[in-house]
């Protein structure tokens, strides 16, 4: 089992004009030095839409870097997966996706600790910013969504470095089975663990209430 990440860049980003009146800091450039990582992700990153963004339970964005030579197939030349950045990650890693990394994991990032709080659902912004209408549809249907962090202890971190498995108090509960089951329409194959995740306090509160509303 692998036990740590390798942190290619952290990633920083404003609100800035998107779409008509729309505004959004998804488009990120990494950040050289120390960031300091407080309750509410890296210093100098902010959200547009405080609403479905940002918070204590959406505090890092991870999308793992693995996933780039797979996306690099499918969109040969795109400018965006030239480097780190195109899904809107606060940290770009290496070394667990999805399919490793569980609900509850306890990472280190510096002198900080992190916990693995939910999936990312992928929304319009991606399809905007790829000039494509197939991103969302495509994360939603392989599961390559990327994941939140809390932050439980503020800290300090740069890339480079890498994030250790601390703690893995949920081994049965990787990230994709429960986008799987929440995001991706597998929740009437397993109501049992629909209702199993509704329960959980680890789990995003956002999630959480999906779960709910999915096992009624």
């Amino acid at each position: 089992m692998a036990d740590h990440l390798v942190v290619e860049a952290l990633l920083t980003g404003t609100p800035v004009p998107f779409r008509d009146n729309d505004y959004s800091a998804i488009s990120k450039r990494p950040v050289d030095g120390v960031v300091r990582i407080g309750w509410l992700g890296l210093e100098g990153d902010a959200v547009a839409d405080p609403v479905h963004h940002g918070g204590w339970d959406k505090a890092i964005h991870l999308y793992p870097q693995d996933h780039y030579h797979w996306w690099r197939e499918r969109k040969p030349d795109h400018p965006l997966l030239a480097g780190p950045g195109a899904f809107g990650e606060n940290i770009a890693s290496h070394g667990m996706t999805e399919e490793q990394i569980c609900l509850g994991d306890r990472f280190s990032l510096g002198s900080a600790i992190v916990e693995v709080s939910h999936g990312r659902q992928p929304c319009w912004k991606l399809d905007h910013r790829f000039g494509s209408r197939d991103v969302l549809a495509t994360i939603v249907k392989t599961g390559r969504s990327g994941l939140y962090f809390r932050v439980l202890r503020e800290g300090e971190a740069e890339a480079k470095g890498r994030m250790d498995l601390l703690d893995r108090p949920l081994p049965q509960w990787p990230i994709a089975r429960v986008f799987r089951l929440l995001i991706g329409g597998g929740h009437k194959a397993e109501p049992d663990a629909v209702r199993a995740l509704a329960g959980m306090p680890v789990l995003a509160e956002a999630w959480r209430d999906r779960a709910r509303k999915l096992a009624e």
